[in-house]
């Protein structure tokens, strides 16, 4: 019978400290049960490959003979090298969500995960360049009178938050960017909500709105 050693990666501390994110991973790997002997869970971007988790991870496959279980293949990484040289390491990986595949179907998966993640990119920096070159001045919101929540210090925290978030949906959404894929370039980047947790498409249109975007 197979073991798994399974492995999570979220992109930043508030979807770790809140479970966002993790409790989907959570959820795709859960059939495979009492397979799964132990787990490690990492708080980094998909663009860095210095993974201390992910090595102790693999350290633990090779150790117990064991294979590492992930629940996407970009939890691993957006970088198709990475992902292929991973793939060469001598430990089996196995995604939830495409349990049977192959060398040449995981290595559609690892090239489509990096251009997922460079049209991000591209599309993020030509956004907020030609957001620059309209004159917008970034960083600098205008919430309507009343639309934040009571209370100075919520206020104030929420302000902030709008000052970091609001280039980015804006330059996203003339864009043309969907709500989901604005969330999810935030969630990316590292920007928390007011409340500390994820984006979603709902709190995106709510900060719009609250700031008359």
């Amino acid at each position: 019978m197979t073991k798994y050693i399974a492995y999570y990666r979220v992109s930043t501390k508030a979807q770790g400290q809140s479970g966002l994110g993790l409790e989907a991973q959570q959820s795709l790997v859960a059939p495979y049960g009492d397979d799964i002997i132990h787990s490690f869970t990492e708080v980094e971007s998909g663009k860095n490959d210095g993974r201390p988790q992910l090595a102790a991870a693999l350290d633990m496959c090779r150790e117990l003979d064991a294979s590492i279980l992930i629940a996407k293949v970009d939890r691993l990484s957006r970088d198709a090298a990475f992902l292929l040289t991973l793939r060469k390491a001598g430990v089996d990986i196995v995604a939830a969500d495409m349990p049977n595949a192959g060398t040449l179907e995981f290595g559609i998966r690892a090239v489509v995960a990096q251009h997922e993640r460079e049209e991000i990119s591209r599309r993020t920096s030509a956004a907020l360049a030609a957001a620059k070159a309209r004159g917008v001045k970034l960083g600098s919101p205008n919430p309507r009178a009343g639309g934040l929540a009571a209370g100075a210090a919520r206020r104030k925290k929420t302000q902030a938050i709008a000052t970091k978030a609001m280039p980015v949906i804006t330059a996203l959404r003339d864009a043309g960017a969907s709500l989901r894929a604005i969330a999810a370039q935030l969630n990316e980047m590292g920007i928390p909500t007011a409340t500390g947790k994820s984006w979603y498409a709902k709190t995106v249109s709510n900060m719009m709105e609250t700031c008359n975007a």
